[in-house]
C-alpha cells in the first residue's frame, strides 16, 4: 500500500462563537429521556443531575470508573437504553469485561439521542453547572460554554500546530540521518517492526487514517480484482475456513473473504479506518461473519487460537517499502494453523535498465545552471531519492531480470534484507541513465485457478507505479552487452519502515532512501 503524500491540512474554523450559539438555540427546544425511567428532561445537564439525585448513577463517575473513551460511553449508553439496565446492575458492574462491549451498541438506541452528542471530555463540565429558571443564570451558564469551547478550540489548535511543527523537524531530521547512514553493515534486527512502540508507529498508521489513500487503492482494479479474483474463483479454499486479514482498511478484503464461503473472518487495522470497516461491513449485512479488531497484530490478541488462512495486501513501493510484511509474517508465525495458507504467496522483485536522456537531463542536468545559477550541490539530493512514476514502455533498454523471489509461507524477517549480483542483457546502443525496479504477485499455492499481477511498466498501471533509481552519470551500452550490477536492500535503522538501497552498476556505487 501506498504511504499518504499529502500536505493539505484542514483548516480550523474560525467561526466557533458562530457554531457554539447555532447549537445553543437549537438545544432550547430539546427533551432527553431518562436512561434509567419514564421521565422526560429539558437538557442533557439536567438529565446527569437527575440520574444521580434520582437513581444514585453518576454517569460521569461511570466513564472514570471503567476507563470509557467516546466509543465506549456510547456504547454504554446505547446499552442500557437497548436492555433497560437497571440501576443497581449498573452500579454492580465490575472492572472486567464490561455488558456494552460490543460493536453492535455503536449503533443509536435512540434517534437523535442528545445524550450522545457530547463526548466523554465535556460530560464533566456539563454537570458542573444546573440550569435555572432565572435569565441571569442561563445567560451565565451559555458564558460559560462558550468560554469551555473557545478554551477546547484554541487548545486543539496549538495541538496541531505543534504536532506539524513536529513533523517538519522529524522529517528534516530522517533526511539527515538517511544521507549519512553507513549501509555496509549487517542486517538490522529481525524484529524491527514488532518491536517498535505504538508511539513510534504512529505517523504510519495516522496516513492510513485518510480515506483518499484507501479510495485510490480501492480504484486500482488491477490489485482490487486481483484480489476479488483469486477469492471468488477458489472458493474451496475459503469455504468453511477462519480467515484473518492483516491491515483491512475499508474491510474489502474480508468481505471478498465472507462472499468466497469463509467462516469467519477476523479483521485487523491499527488506523482509524476501522471504525468505518464497522460501519461498511454492517452496511451489508456480514457482521455475523467479519469480526473487527482495532491494534497493531504484533500487541492485540485475537479471539482464536489459530487461523486457517491469512491474507493482507501489504505491498508498497519497490514492493518491501513499509515493511507491512514482517507484520503479516508475525502473524503467520502466531497463528496461522500448520496447514495454513497465507496469500499472496509468492512474489518476485524485478529490475531492468531504463534509456531515457531527456529526463535524466530534466532532472539532473537541470542543476548545471538554474537561471545562469550553478547549483550542482543540489545533486547530490536529489538522486538518492528515488522517483516514483509510470514509466514509458519504450525507455526499457534491457530485459528484465528477477533479483528476489519471496516466498511468503516460508520467508523471514531477515531475509527481506539482502544484496544480490544480477546482469542486464542490453536490447539498445544508448545511454544508461535509470534502473526501474517492479514486482509480481502471484495467487498460487492449492489454487485450481490462479491469478497473478504485474506492476512491470508494460502491464496495466496501478497505483505502486514503478521505482526509478537515476544514475549520477549515464553509462554507454550496446545491444546484446551485459551491464552487471548488484543491489543491497536494506531496512533504515532510524525508520524500520523505509528502505535504504545501494546500486552498483558497472563500478559506480549509490545509495537511495524510499521513505
Amino acid at each position: 500500500m501506498a504511504a499518504y503524500t499529502g500536505d493539505d491540512v484542514p483548516a480550523l474554523s474560525d467561526s466557533d462563537e458562530e457554531q457554539w450559539q447555532s447549537m445553543e438555540e437549537g438545544s432550547e427546544h430539546i427533551t432527553v429521556p431518562c436512561l434509567l425511567c419514564d421521565r422526560t428532561l429539558a437538557s442533557v445537564s439536567e438529565t446527569v443531575q437527575h440520574c444521580k439525585a434520582d437513581h444514585g448513577v453518576d454517569i460521569p463517575a461511570l466513564v472514570q470508573k471503567h476507563r470509557l473513551d467516546d466509543y465506549g460511553y456510547i456504547k454504554m449508553i446505547n446499552y442500557i437504553r437497548n436492555t433497560k439496565f437497571s440501576a443497581e446492575s449498573l452500579l454492580l458492574t465490575s472492572n472486567g469485561p464490561l455488558p456494552w462491549d460490543s460493536d453492535e451498541y455503536l449503533k443509536p438506541a435512540l434517534a437523535d439521542d442528545p445524550l450522545l452528542q457530547i463526548d466523554v471530555e465535556e460530560l464533566s463540565e456539563v454537570t458542573a453547572v444546573t440550569l435555572s429558571p432565572a435569565a441571569d443564570d442561563q445567560v451565565s451558564l451559555l458564558l460559560q460554554r462558550a468560554t469551555q469551547a473557545e478554551d477546547r478550540a484554541q487548545r486543539a489548535e496549538e495541538a496541531l500546530a505543534r504536532a506539524m511543527d513536529d513533523l517538519h523537524k522529524l522529517k528534516l531530521l530522517a533526511q539527515g540521518l538517511v544521507l549519512n547512514t553507513d549501509t555496509s553493515r549487517g542486517p538490522s534486527r529481525s524484529g524491527a517492526i514488532a518491536e517498535l512502540r505504538e508511539d513510534e508507529d504512529e505517523a504510519y498508521f495516522s496516513s492510513y487514517g485518510h480515506y483518499s489513500i484507501h479510495e485510490e487503492m480501492l480504484k486500482d482494479k488491477v490489485r482490487t480484482e486481483s484480489y476479488r479474483d483469486f477469492m471468488y474463483r477458489n472458493m474451496d479454499i475459503f469455504k468453511g475456513k477462519v480467515v484473518l486479514d492483516v491491515g483491512c482498511g475499508t474491510g474489502i478484503l474480508s468481505m471478498f473473504a465472507a462472499k468466497a464461503g469463509a467462516r469467519k473472518v477476523i479483521a485487523v487495522d491499527q488506523s482509524e479506518i476501522i471504525y468505518q470497516a464497522m460501519d461498511i461491513v454492517r452496511s451489508n449485512k456480514l457482521e455475523d461473519t467479519i469480526t473487527l479488531i482495532k491494534g497493531r497484530i504484533e500487541e492485540i490478541g485475537l479471539p482464536v487460537e489459530k487461523v486457517d488462512i491469512i491474507i493482507s495486501e501489504w505491498m508498497g513501493y519497490f514492493l518491501l517499502f513499509e515493511s507491512m510484511l514482517d507484520s503479516v509474517l508475525y502473524a503467520r508465525d502466531r497463528y496461522l494453523a500448520e496447514d495454513g495458507l497465507v496469500y499472496p504467496d509468492r512474489c518476485n522483485i524485478s529490475l531492468a535498465a531504463v534509456g531515457d536522456t531527456q529526463k535524466h537531463s530534466d532532472r539532473i542536468a537541470f542543476w548545471d545552471a538554474v537561471y545562469d545559477f550553478k547549483m550542482t550541490c543540489m545533486k547530490k539530493a536529489v538522486i538518492p531519492e528515488p522517483v516514483v512514476e509510470m514509466l514509458k514502455p519504450e525507455t526499457v533498454i534491457s530485459e528484465p531480470v528477477v533479483i528476489r523471489t519471496i516466498d511468503c509461507g516460508s520467508v523471514t524477517v531477515s531475509e527481506l534484507e539482502f544484496t544480490e549480483d544480477f546482469s542486464l542483457k542490453i536490447t539498445a546502443s544508448t545511454f544508461c541513465t535509470a534502473i526501474v525496479g517492479y514486482f509480481d504477485i502471484f495467487f498460487d499455492k492449492s489454487c485450481g485457478n490462479k491469478v497473478m499481477f504485474s506492476t512491470a511498466p508494460d502491464c496495466t498501471k496501478t497505483h505502486w507505479k514503478q521505482t526509478v533509481f537515476l544514475l549520477e552519470s549515464p553509462i554507454p551500452v550496446k545491444t546484446g552487452e551485459e551491464l552487471p550490477g548488484q543491489i543491497t536492500v536494506h531496512k533504515n535503522r532510524k525508520d524500520p519502515r523505509a528502505l535504504l538501497i545501494t546500486l552498483d552498476i558497472a563500478g559506480r556505487k549509490q545509495t537511495y532512501s524510499l521513505q
